[in-house]
């Protein structure tokens, strides 16, 4: 089965997919893909442009796969291209746990869709991302914009109470790979952990398991809400304004799924007003985030730039993800993390 590598993936992983499964023709060039800035900048630089020469050879390369590592230049119109330019073209592995968008933004047709499987490294990132679920529910709990603002102003005040983790509830939205890991760690520093669901399937380290259209009701009774969800029609806005007026005042929230799940402006509401307490957010609705965005100056939110997911090890990590579906998909096996082409997630 012939593999082509579209994103800039170091050698020593493209050997690795190889030593891991032994019956791929693991293709790549890496004069072709646009140079990676940094550990798994999948897109690669956009600054680097091609000749016309080297596009028509990347082209050709990317055409002639079986399977693909990554959306080619993770440009959905290239997607939609080579998949109507390779017919036997059968499998695409998407560098991107929300990968599900940029299939959904190549619209490609049902037969397309249908023709051709989509996986995303769903749950490759499960770990890092929950580390800084916990870091960001801390800093609200702890109090870091106070401790930092009287440390700029060398104050020293009255002494004052800190919230502790393990007295407070903690709600994870999206039981998902991502919001699983976010579970385990939590309840391993002893809160108590909620999480919605839609399955209704028990999940370890969850005490109790809140349907979605019970969540208004929910985020009354906890301390902190995790928000894991990937971003779909469905879940544009599910923390809008309803939801938090809702919430028990002080609440603290982190967004580590997509931006589009959480309503910026009806958050910004929230926290103005002392329902929210805290925000820690890894996603935003519009990337990056614009400079005139109130988040930015926000006495109480932490801007993380999208980067909560990176780590060394990503490319690995990725990788040993790829060999593994490639070696699923030539055993006859399922796949892990397949795209729902309904609601693309």
């Amino acid at each position: 089965m012939r593999a082509v590598v579209t994103v800039p993936l170091p050698e020593e992983q493209c050997r690795l997919i190889e030593e891991l499964e032994p019956r791929l023709e693991v293709v790549r060039d890496h004069s072709l893909v646009h140079p990676a800035r940094w550990p798994a900048d999948w897109s690669g630089d956009p600054d680097h442009v091609r000749t016309a020469e080297q596009q028509t050879a990347f082209d050709a390369m990317v055409d002639s796969a079986d399977v693909l590592f990554g959306i080619p230049d993770v440009d959905a119109a290239a997607l939609a291209r080579t998949v109507r330019a390779n017919p036997a073209l059968r499998w695409v592995m998407t560098t991107a746990a929300g990968g599900g968008a940029s299939v959904k933004a190549a619209g490609l047709d049902r037969a397309e869709l249908d023709r051709v499987v989509f996986t995303t490294s769903a749950g490759v990132h499960g770990g890092t991302l929950a580390e800084f679920s916990v870091f960001a529910v801390l800093a609200g709990a702890k109090g870091l914009p106070r401790l930092l603002a009287d440390q700029r102003s060398r104050t020293w005040p009255d002494r004052w109470q800190m919230r502790q983790l393990d007295e407070m509830t903690v709600l994870v939205v999206g039981l998902g790979g991502i919001g699983t890991e976010c579970a385990r760690r939590f309840h391993a520093l002893g809160a108590t952990v909620w999480g919605t669901t839609r399955s209704g399937e028990p999940v370890d380290g969850v005490d109790r398991l809140i349907p979605l259209s019970e969540l208004t009701d929910a985020v009354a009774q906890v301390d902190a809400i995790v928000v894991t969800l990937p971003g779909t029609e469905q879940t544009h806005h599910l923390i809008g304004a309803d939801v938090l007026a809702a919430v028990k005042p002080g609440l603290i929230l982190t967004n580590v799924g997509r931006g589009t799940v959480v309503d910026e402006a009806a958050l910004l509401t929230a926290l103005d007003d002392g329902r929210v307490a805290f925000a820690g957010l890894d996603v935003f609705e519009q990337e990056p985030l614009a400079d005139q965005s109130p988040l930015w100056s926000h006495p109480r939110v932490l801007v993380s730039p999208h980067t909560a997911a990176i780590n060394a090890n990503e490319e690995e990590r990725i990788a040993r993800r790829f060999a593994d579906n490639a070696s699923r998909l030539l055993d006859g096996r399922p796949l892990r993390a397949v795209v729902d082409t309904v609601e693309f997630y």
